[in-house]
Parts: structure tokens; sequence; C-alpha cells
């Protein structure tokens, strides 16, 4: 399994480096500076590039709604950043505690454990997903009992009808992100993405120019393009001799230890949603000034 424990071969070649007495202390600490920088470049990049690629899906989505009009814009950018932002931290919140237990897991050897944390956490995200499927089902209530327009809150709710598919896409995403992240395996999560990213501009071109879909039609297709990495991913997961040791297939051992998976997540989801809250609150205070179409338009762009 040498190929698990050091994919990049990195451990072998900084100990010969550290090991080599013909160069000397401060030659071989440059040495293995540029091989501890390369091996965090190969795997930061990739982890970068995913997360840069998934805001810019949600990003295009407004812009295509921008295009539909100010109120349209001002909608999306209500919908996606005051209602949508609570979902995205929360699932990624409670999806990172899949990353501390699988680094464990994968550090003692217990690479079947990976699996199983993974499809523990799928399932509590996906438990979590029914009341926000609730909250956004009832968002335009809810946005007019926060303050904000009764014209905007209405064309907002219509945006996020059609995100309700992408909470449960995050249920699934954020743990299989952290699963492959605790192995080293970044790079094919970037290369999902890109392909994704380019069928969703595509998609949102076709449902609001030529289908003429409006709101619904757009948040529609982000949640599909959510799915389409998911489902990629996973499909990776099943067929990658990477993944062959980690996942042995679905199992009745993820639905044990819940309670306590569920503290764990719930206490990681705090620490994010805490730091979403702030944007989020600030698109809803912009929702409440005098003219609240400009002020969700302008934030929007910025």
């Amino acid at each position: 399994m040498a190929d698990i424990d050091d994919p990049h071969g990195s451990r072998g070649r900084l100990e010969s480096i550290f090991n080599d007495p013909s160069f000397p202390w401060a030659r071989r600490l440059q040495l293995a500076t540029i091989v501890e920088m390369k091996l965090l470049i190969d795997l930061a990049a990739p982890a970068v590039t995913v997360y840069v690629l998934n805001y810019i899906m949600s990003m295009s989505t407004q812009i295509f709604s921008g295009h539909l009009g100010n109120l349209e814009l001002a909608a999306a950018s209500l919908g996606n950043n005051g209602i949508q932002i609570f979902a995205y931290g929360l699932m990624l919140g409670m999806g990172s505690a899949v990353e501390t237990l699988c680094g464990q897991a994968y550090g003692a050897h217990k690479y079947e454990m990976l699996g199983i944390y993974l499809q523990r956490s799928t399932i509590l995200l996906m438990a979590t997903g029914v009341p926000l499927a609730v909250i956004y089902a009832f968002s335009r209530p809810i946005l007019v009992l926060l303050g904000q327009s009764s014209e905007i809150a209405k064309a907002a709710s219509i945006f996020v009808y059609g995100l309700i598919p992408q909470i449960f896409a995050y249920a699934a995403n954020f743990p299989i992100q952290k699963f492959l992240q605790a192995q080293s395996i970044v790079a094919p999560s970037a290369y999902i993405s890109t392909a994704t990213v380019a069928v969703h501009l595509l998609l949102s071109w076709l449902a609001v120019y030529k289908l003429g879909l409006g709101l619904l039609g757009a948040s529609l297709v982000l949640s599909l393009s959510w799915w389409i990495v998911v489902i990629a991913q996973f499909v990776y997961i099943v067929t990658s001799q990477r993944c062959r040791f980690t996942w042995t297939g679905f199992s009745w051992q993820a639905f044990s230890g819940l309670p306590e998976f569920l503290k764990l997540s719930t206490a990681s989801a705090v620490m994010l949603c805490l730091e979403t809250w702030y944007y989020q609150i600030l698109v809803l205070i912009a929702g409440l000034l005098d003219h609240p179409q400009v002020a969700l338009d302008a934030l929007s762009v910025w």
C-alpha cells in the first residue's frame, strides 16, 4: 500500500535529501523546501480551483438572472446570498467533520473507515436538508417577515424554489470532497468542476435565452450542475483504483454512531456558519434600504 501511504513519493525524497551527507546543511534545507512547496502546490492548487469554480457557477447564475431585469437580479442576490448561503455554510461546516475523521483513519491505516465516515456524514446531511428544504419552501413569508420588499421577496422565493435540489447536492458533495482530500486526491475534483462550469454556462444560456424559463430555470440549472459534480465524483470514487481500499461499498455500519457524529458535525458547522452569516446579514440589511432593488443589484455586482 505504498502508493496510498505516500502517493507523491515526497516522503522518500525528503528523507534522501536530509540523509545525504554530500550536501551541506543549508543546501539540504533548500532542496527539501523545494520538494515540500511542490507537494503543497500540487495539493492546494486543485483544491483552490474547485472552490473558485463552484463560486463561479453561483456567480454566473446571478449574472444570467441580471440579464432578465433589475428585479430578477435583486431577487437572485437575495435568494442566493440571503437564503442559500445559510445552507451552504451549514452543509460545508457539517461536511468538514469528515475531513478530521478521515484524516485520522487514514493516518491509522484504517482505510475502510473512510468510506463509512463518508456514508455516515451523507446520511446526516441529507436529514439536515429536509428542514432546510422547508425553510426554502417558506422563503417568501420569511423574507417579508425580515422586512424585505414583498415584490422582491416574491421573485426571490421563485429563485429559491429551484435551489431546493441543490441542498441535497450539498449534502452529498461536501462529504465526498473531504473524503477525497483526506487521501490527497484533489485533481479529479478540479477537472470535474471545470467541465461542469462549461456545461452550466451552456445550460444557463439555453434556460434563460432560448427556453425563457426565467428565474426558476436559472436556479434549477444551478441545482442540476451541482448534482453533475456529485455524480461524477462518486463515479470516480467507485471506479478509481486509488479509492479501492477506502471505498468498499455501502455498509449498514454507516447508521451506527450517528449521535456522536452529529455532535462533531454540529460543532464544525457552527464555526463556519458564523463566518457566512456576516455576509448574509449584510445582504438582508441591503434589502431594508430605501431603494432595495438598486441596493441588492449593486451588492450583487460588487
